[in-house]
């Protein structure tokens, strides 16, 4: 027992002597080179996406510049996809993640999720409207495109019997659905906003009523999330429910008022 109790302590130690220097490391590297690397959607309008000059623009790209303007540094947008997002952030390509990710227990044990949370959205359906969905029970035995790496595809797959389609990203999501290969698109309800006051999808709608509520999370890498970098981004995401600034680029990118960041302001102030 006492050996257990030793080799406990040690294993311990080692964690905090492997890791120690670690939480430091990145929140060093972005002042040394001046340069903040921020990952973000480039394909999900409007919380990231390119205006027409090819520049990654929206609501998390504003967010992005916030933090790279309280480090005095510059900022640099690397666009990322449901299916690569935590791997760039692990691998290094990225210092902070910013990227529509919802939170689960799975995704905290990979990546160092911030607390609080930025923004949340729920998960919903793009459908054909000749389909007449009025239900999720209706997604039965039905073809559902949505995006590879979404946490919620297989929750709806077996709770739903739905038969997921699972694309790369929204582009081939959508051509997928005006192929006619889906009936539905199954996403995050904040997406389909932008969507539905278009006319190329006149013949679409979001008929369910949405499920699966969940927070956005920031992320660092996991062995900083309780260090100076990760501490850093809890201090700033708390700024930014306090001041409205959230609410204020929320208006900004004319996104409906988000019942989450109404009380997240009212907590912190």
């Amino acid at each position: 027992m006492l050996q257990l109790i030793v080799a406990g302590v040690a294993a311990v130690a080692a964690f905090i002597i492997t890791t120690g220097p670690l939480a430091a490391q990145t929140l060093d590297k972005i002042k040394q080179r001046g340069v903040l690397v921020v990952g973000t959607k480039a394909d999900y309008k409007p919380f990231g996406f390119r205006d027409t000059s090819g520049a990654i623009v929206g609501f998390e790209p504003d967010l992005a510049r916030d933090v790279a303007s309280r480090l005095g540094v510059r900022l640099e947008l690397e666009p990322v996809v449901s299916s690569n997002r935590m791997q760039f952030l692990q691998q290094g390509k990225i210092d902070l993640m910013l990227a529509t990710m919802n939170v689960t227990p799975e995704r905290r044990q990979t990546v160092g999720i911030i607390d609080p949370s930025y923004y949340a959205s729920g998960v919903n359906v793009l459908a054909i409207k000749r389909a007449s969905l009025k239900t999720w029970e209706a997604l039965k035995n039905q073809k559902i495109c949505a995006i590879q790496g979404a946490w919620y595809n297989k929750v709806v797959a077996e709770k739903y019997g739905a038969e997921i389609v699972a694309f790369r990203g929204q582009a081939e999501s959508e051509t997928a659905l005006l192929q006619g290969n889906c009936i539905g698109w199954m996403y995050d309800d904040t997406a389909f906003l932008e969507r539905l006051g278009e006319p190329k999808w006149a013949a679409f709608e979001m008929p369910l009523e949405t499920i699966l509520d969940e927070p956005w999370g920031a992320a660092v890498k996991l062995e900083e999330r309780n260090g100076p970098w990760g501490q850093f981004m809890t201090t700033t995401i708390t700024e930014w429910h306090r001041s409205g600034k959230l609410m204020e680029v929320e208006k900004k990118w004319n996104i409906p008022p988000s019942a989450f960041l109404k009380k997240l302001r009212a907590e912190t102030k």
